[in-house]
């Protein structure tokens, strides 16, 4: 039976847990630039680390935490080097950050004020939900980018999110009661897909 493509994306959003699909133009106006789209993945890595490390500051006490995370911070910053070495390597230079409307919609979602436990959990599934855009983002690169080197080089960072995705839910689990995290997940997700559908759509951003 043959599937379509726009059944193989939606596929690949509910393996993510995601409710809503890239729209398929994003591709096409990322590679339209790449200076641009490769500066944004960069600052996207270089957070990545920032926020294992804070998150390993913040609970200190959880060792399974740090254990988990120490190694994700390694593999993050070497991603940063990564996107550097591409940009270098194609005679293009790393521009300003920008700011990133998605991760700031995603952090108003998250609820203030409560136990050191509910605030983890946030946490968490803020990077979970970054880490499985992401993914999914890679994952559209790795399939319908012209370039077909970086084909292969955005195949390396989609599974690399992928595992962080999980990583993030599984660490949610451990340390919060795993119903609570099932409906805090839901959530979040319904919500990012509301972010989605009202966020411009640019091919300068990474989401």
């Amino acid at each position: 039976m043959h599937t379509t493509t726009k059944e193989q994306e939606l596929r690949s959003v509910q393996m993510l847990g995601l409710k809503l699909p890239t729209d398929p133009r994003w591709v096409n106006l990322a590679e339209k630039d790449l200076e641009e789209i490769l500066t944004d993945h960069a600052y996207c890595e270089q957070k990545a680390a920032t926020s294992c490390i804070s998150l390993i500051q913040q609970y200190p006490d959880k060792q399974e935490l740090v254990e988990a995370l120490a190694p994700i911070v390694t593999e993050e910053w070497g991603h940063f080097r990564m996107v550097l070495s591409e940009l270098k390597k194609r005679n293009l230079h790393i521009g300003r950050q920008r700011k990133d409307d998605y991760v700031n919609a995603l952090l108003q979602f998250q609820r203030k004020g409560g136990s050191r436990e509910d605030t983890l959990l946030e946490k968490l599934l803020t990077c979970a939900l970054i880490e499985a855009r992401s993914c999914e983002r890679f994952r559209l690169l790795s399939l319908h980018i012209h370039d077909m080197a970086l084909r292969e080089w955005y195949h390396k960072f989609m599974v690399a999110e992928a595992g962080h995705y999980v990583l993030f839910i599984e660490l949610a689990k451990y340390y919060i009661q795993e119903e609570k995290v099932k409906q805090r997940w839901q959530e979040y997700l319904a919500y990012e897909a509301s972010v989605m559908q009202h966020l411009e759509l640019r091919g300068d951003r990474m989401h």
